[in-house]
């Protein structure tokens, strides 16, 4: 039996036996060699230093260190990170690329529960269902048997605005339902969106167009406030904006001045900035609907991204390639 190549931890310590409970942990060490009591938060750390000095894997997650030049100088025998949660911006460096080492994510099992929060969102928006509770929670009745016009997800209108790992996801999800489901993203041609079964808009129309805008673009310097005052003018009256994807995608001012008036709802799960001050109207206003950045991987989904590692980590002891290789190239245009 080869050996097992030696491995460390470089993540919040605290999360490690969440996303590697023992069945998924006992089964990352049939492929590799790794102590789950050491976990790196400074590679400077002596007793790190030690272990990185003969670490070919690195398995990361949230609150992994910068892997900068130190850090890799002090790794000379690392030749893959495997990252067990989505994006690998906030702790990859350009040495990382240029030293030819193997970077894979979990972020298609990330897209998972974000999608699934998003469809729930869309469906419950549908059914405005946030505001019949509330107006049931203050009546405390309602006219059993009155049908209740302008709702209903009945030909839907649904803008998916990012064709991600999670906007491809949710597409998935939403095609069981009877929706109007249609795209927009710079990235995608309009072959590459029937093959996702969906008609391909430019933004303005599809906001125009869309009962329910739900956003799934990275954050990056152009799309910063994607969704500015000029662009919530163009969405209908009623309708619903959901973001699980970056706060910084929406300019929450132009924003709180539409719900304010009351012509447009919003389901936030991400804000700018995160957490929102205690004072933002957003938790007061009636047609907002917050949640505390759930969306993502929490509780028992977190084992599905370690489970993702653990596969990886098998392909890598056969020598076969990585499913889920992060692509340098495109890595700047995702979340």
């Amino acid at each position: 039996m080869p050996e097992r190549p030696q491995a460390l931890f470089a993540m919040t310590a605290r999360n490690v036996p969440h996303v590697f409970p023992p069945d998924v942990l006992a089964l990352l060490r049939e492929h590799v060699e790794i102590d789950p009591a050491l976990v790196a938060h400074d590679f400077a750390e002596p007793r790190v230093r030690e272990t990185l000095v003969r670490t070919e894997v690195l398995i990361t997650g949230w609150g992994c260190p910068r892997l900068d030049a130190a850090a890799l100088d002090a790794a000379p025998q690392l030749r893959a990170v495997l990252h067990a949660a989505g994006s690998v911006k906030g702790f990859t460096t350009p040495e990382v690329w240029q030293r030819g080492i193997l970077v894979s994510s979990a972020a298609a099992a990330n897209a998972l529960p974000v999608a699934e929060y998003t469809l729930a969102m869309i469906l419950l928006a549908g059914k405005d269902v946030f505001a019949f509770r509330d107006r049931l929670r203050a009546r405390r009745t309602f006219p059993h048997g009155d049908l209740v016009p302008g709702i209903g997800n009945h030909g839907r209108r649904v803008g998916v605005v990012g064709a991600s790992r999670i906007g491809r996801r949710l597409i998935e999800l939403l095609r069981p339902h009877d929706l109007r489901v249609s795209l927009t993203d710079p990235y995608v041609d309009r072959p590459g969106a029937a093959r996702l079964g969906v008609p391909l808009l430019p933004l303005d129309e599809l906001l125009r167009t869309s009962d329910i805008v739900t956003l799934h673009a990275p954050h990056t310097p152009e799309t910063r406030h994607l969704v500015g005052a000029r662009e919530l003018a163009l969405m209908p009256t009623g309708s619903v904006l959901i973001n699980t994807a970056r706060g910084a995608l929406v300019d929450h001012d132009a924003l709180i001045g539409e719900l304010r008036s009351g012509r447009l709802s919003a389901v936030l799960d991400v804000t700018d900035p995160e957490p929102l001050p205690a004072d933002s109207p957003l938790f007061d206003l009636p047609n907002a609907f917050v949640t505390p950045h759930l969306a993502g991987s929490q509780g028992n989904e977190v084992a599905r991204l370690g489970r993702t590692v653990v596969e990886e980590a098998g392909r890598l002891a056969a020598g076969a390639g990585l499913l889920h290789a992060v692509d340098h190239a495109q890595l700047m245009r995702s979340a």
